[in-house]
């Protein structure tokens, strides 16, 4: 439980809830995800879930492709088994290993970068790769992001390239979910209520996305027969 007992007990917080860090509850809902046999191809995420090595260890062990962004400084094992820096590995890597991506379109045009990518450190799944992952802006060749790429050995650059830029429709979904659903619109104070609101909201959101789905088809909305 936390510190504050008293406050956890009037939010109505399950007893043995600790303090989690926001890695170790991507987790715990993946590990749900997982057991659940919930459909998916690849994993994304910011830095501050990339960056933790023990995630991408955890992710890897359950094979689970992932493409996560990094810090400029995270260091990685190479096929040599030295460390080396990611920026390191990118700037050792020749000018023609630069590709230009197209990853779809954007709010102002086709977004467009230059990508790399370097093998590294060998895997224990067959038929699986590792690679760290250099995305650099078109207008401002020092803005490079950096990514830990896991998953199939035959994935090219633009796959990689591809889930690394949908994380946007992430934060798109969200904000989505937020302006037409109100995820954000709550003011709850209990742990069951929190939950409620938002998986509500979400069912909500899902609901509306399916409708525009099936009317860009000219297929009829969905009806709730509860």
């Amino acid at each position: 439980m936390d510190a504050d007992e008293d406050r956890c007990r009037r939010a109505r917080i399950p007893e043995g809830t600790e303090f989690q860090t926001r890695p170790c509850q991507a987790m715990v809902m993946l590990a749900r995800a997982f057991e659940a046999e919930v459909p998916f191809a690849w994993i994304t995420a910011d830095e501050a879930y990339g960056q933790v090595k023990y995630s991408r260890l955890w992710l890897e062990a359950h094979d689970a492709a992932h493409v996560l962004a990094t810090k400029v400084n995270d260091t990685l094992v190479t096929t040599g088994g030295r460390e080396a820096r990611a920026d390191e590995l990118i700037a050792e890597l020749p000018a023609r290993s630069w590709r230009r991506l197209s990853v779809g379109a954007g709010a102002h045009g086709p977004r467009e970068y230059d990508g790399a990518r370097v093998p590294i450190r060998l895997g224990w799944q067959p038929g699986r790769g590792h690679w760290p992952l250099a995305r650099r802006k078109l207008t401002d060749p020092a803005g490079i992001a950096y990514y830990v790429c896991y998953g199939p050995r035959r994935s090219t650059l633009l796959d990689l390239a591809w889930i690394a830029g949908a994380r946007w429709r992430i934060e798109e979904c969200f904000q989505q979910a937020k302006n037409e659903a109100g995820l954000d619109h709550y003011q709850v104070r209990s742990w069951r209520a929190w939950y409620a609101h938002i998986t509500l909201s979400m069912l909500a959101h899902a609901w509306l996305a399916v409708s525009r789905s099936l009317a860009a088809k000219g297929e009829p909305t969905p009806v709730n027969r509860a």
